[in-house]
């Protein structure tokens, strides 16, 4: 499908204050899009929004919240006039055993990623069917393959792809593109949590050769932004998940017998892995559940 320019567009993207949507909003602006920063750290919004080069605003909010987002749908459609494209980007991860695993940050990842995601689509659809614009939604390498010690964000990964699936065949006839946004690791706040566990980190570097890698955000991100200007129903972050679609119906039997014995050889250090939220982002979830803001 041919581009369609920016210039003028209204974008949403949830999770901006940093990582990918941090950077998503950033490159967006520059490409003369009008953006709306949404997610739980207010100060670091604002502080993204004074950045950008283009006109912008942003809104504290938490994406599993409806009243909340629907509110922010209405003041933003009220600011800016309209909504062109929502990137529905916020999402938090764990790890470690599930069994072990914390189950208040397990249930979360899953209330931010899945839960969430579908409370910020249906705060803002009634505002993309009026403009025919796009939804693109942020999935995961993990909504492809299930990996050990992360359970609760291959869960939800998996769970937002095929909602997303499911939304574009209800949607499309009204003229709301919908795309599945596929990232492998990425240099972010949240990768870069989960390598501070030494285990995660040895884990993750023994899978096979792409995915054993950490790849740069900036063209990760230049991706995603063209997959927003030809409104594209899979959207991949780095150039080999693409070939992944192909295969993936074998890579649970495939990571079953390899995770097993992998599992089998750090189980004496397993209980020393960190099962709550990982990350920055994560950090500033935790905090802000305890203290929101006002």
């Amino acid at each position: 499908m041919s581009r369609v320019s920016l210039e003028g567009q209204v974008a949403v993207v949830t999770g901006a204050a940093r990582g990918v949507g941090e950077l998503l909003a950033r490159k967006l602006s520059a490409r003369g899009a009008k953006v709306a920063l949404v997610g739980l750290e207010a100060e670091e919004l604002k502080q993204v929004s004074e950045r950008l080069r283009g006109e912008s605003d942003h809104w504290y909010a938490d994406v599993t919240d409806h009243e909340a987002m629907t509110r922010v749908a209405r003041e933003v459609k009220e600011r800016f006039g309209k909504v062109d494209v929502v990137v529905a980007n916020a999402g938090v991860a764990s790890g470690g055993p599930f069994l072990d695993s914390d189950p208040v940050a397990w249930r979360r990842v899953i209330e931010v990623n899945l839960i969430g995601s579908a409370v910020t689509a249906r705060a803002f659809l009634p505002a993309l069917m009026e403009s025919r614009g796009y939804l693109l939604q942020i999935a995961s390498l993990a909504a492809m393959t299930p990996a050990p010690m992360m359970s609760a964000y291959c869960a939800s990964k998996s769970g937002v792809e095929a909602y997303a699936h499911s939304l574009r065949a209800e949607v499309g006839h009204k003229g709301v593109r919908v795309g599945v946004g596929y990232l492998s690791w990425t240099d972010t706040d949240m990768v870069r949590g989960a390598d501070q566990d030494d285990v995660m980190r040895e884990l993750r570097q023994r899978l096979p050769w792409p995915s054993n890698k950490t790849y740069p955000l900036g063209p990760a991100v230049d991706r995603i932004v063209a997959g927003i200007e030809r409104r594209s129903s899979h959207v991949y972050a780095q150039w080999w998940l693409r070939g992944m679609q192909g295969i993936r119906g074998y890579l649970p039997g495939v990571i079953g017998s390899v995770g097993q014995r992998e599992m089998r050889r750090f189980e004496p250090r397993l209980g020393a892995v960190r099962t709550g939220l990982v990350g920055a982002g994560g950090a500033a979830d935790e905090q802000e559940r305890k203290s929101p803001a006002p």
